[in-house]
């Protein structure tokens, strides 16, 4: 089996890439730093039965992303599994936050996961099957404090897995939504908080496992995920 992970490197897109390849599966992954995805090929492939693609990436950038795609279809015919992970988050309060923020969080955010995928579907409709996987956040659902245009692009996001998910229904392909809380990554670099207060990436990781167990009959159509003691 074939996986395409987009930020794949660190976070939680890394914890899904470990996941995955101890299951044997080879993985597709791209990052803008060139040394992390270099340490994460050696890694993987040193530890497990799995092949390891890299490329660096910009998935803000609309050509970047569909060249992407076609370094992928030049090595392998299919792929059976997509996790439109790559993301960006800027703080801040739609009256206050810098101009181009709302921009650069749609590229990132949306046009990233819809520009792969468009490149990609053909392939999977031609083969019947499919699971694609659209990591959103809780932002999807709920606007709060601070969360500005960030919210607004995971927002779209969401509203691109649904249409997704219909359009998809009768071809084989599986189309999941994560929703994650407050999860420990990049994002969260720094915060005085103690560790048992998020998530750990793995536990994103096990739910996306878990979601790919179901019969072809079945589907997990959002997976939402919380800290235990609730939200920030």
């Amino acid at each position: 089996m074939n996986a395409v992970i987009t930020g794949g490197t660190k976070g939680i897109g890394r914890a899904i890439a470990d996941l995955l390849a101890s299951k044997g599966i080879n993985l597709f992954v791209c990052s803008r730093n060139e040394s992390d995805l270099r340490e994460m090929k050696s890694t993987i492939e040193e530890n497990n039965n799995s092949k390891v693609f890299t490329a660096v990436v910009d998935m803000s950038k609309k050509a970047e992303v569909q060249q992407f795609a076609i370094s992928v279809l030049k090595e392998v015919e299919q792929v059976d599994i997509l996790i439109n992970n790559a993301g960006l988050f800027i703080p801040g309060a739609l009256a206050e936050e810098e101009d181009g923020a709302l921009e650069q969080m749609i590229n990132t955010n949306l046009y990233s996961a819809y520009y792969l995928t468009r490149a990609l579907l053909p392939g999977m409709v031609n083969q019947g099957h499919g699971h694609i996987f659209n990591m959103c956040s809780i932002a999807s659902k709920i606007a709060y404090p601070n969360g500005g245009s960030y919210s607004i692009s995971k927002f779209a996001l969401l509203g691109f897995s649904k249409v997704l998910r219909e359009e998809l229904k009768d071809k084989g392909i599986k189309v999941t939504s994560i929703l994650p809380g407050a999860t420990w990554s990049n994002s969260w670099a720094g915060v005085d908080l103690p560790r048992e207060r998020l998530m750990e990436a793995e536990d994103i990781a096990i739910a996306t496992w878990a979601a790919l167990q179901m019969s072809p009959s079945a589907v997990v159509e959002e997976i939402v995920l919380r800290p235990q003691l609730g939200d920030l």
